[in-house]
């Protein structure tokens, strides 16, 4: 079995008419931080293509990945987005997924 871990994207934001900027966070499952980065975009580009025709934005798979924060006007500099495993509160990080 492949070994995936918990991998969180952290991607740049701003918003199109006020400048104002920020972090969009997507978390799931993958087995490399190119990997992650590309389930957060596919993930991202469902949820916008879902909001343009008017429909529910889909909620995660079974690998975790979605973005039900998906807000109009925003928009996300992938070219500058990062991948790391998340710790929880005690430094751990989270176990591959065929562990737990």
């Amino acid at each position: 079995m492949t070994h995936h871990a918990y991998f969180e994207v952290d991607v740049p934001i701003r918003h199109v008419s006020s400048g104002q900027r920020g972090l969009h966070i997507f978390t799931g499952w993958a087995k490399d931080a190119a990997a992650a980065i590309q389930a957060a975009h596919a993930a991202y580009d469902a949820a916008r293509a879902a909001s343009e025709a008017g429909q529910e934005i889909p909620y995660p798979g079974p690998d975790g990945w979605s973005a039900c924060g998906f807000r109009p006007g925003w928009e996300l500099d992938w070219p500058a987005a990062t991948a790391r495993c998340p710790h929880d509160l005690f430094g751990w990080p989270y176990p591959p997924l065929d562990e737990q």
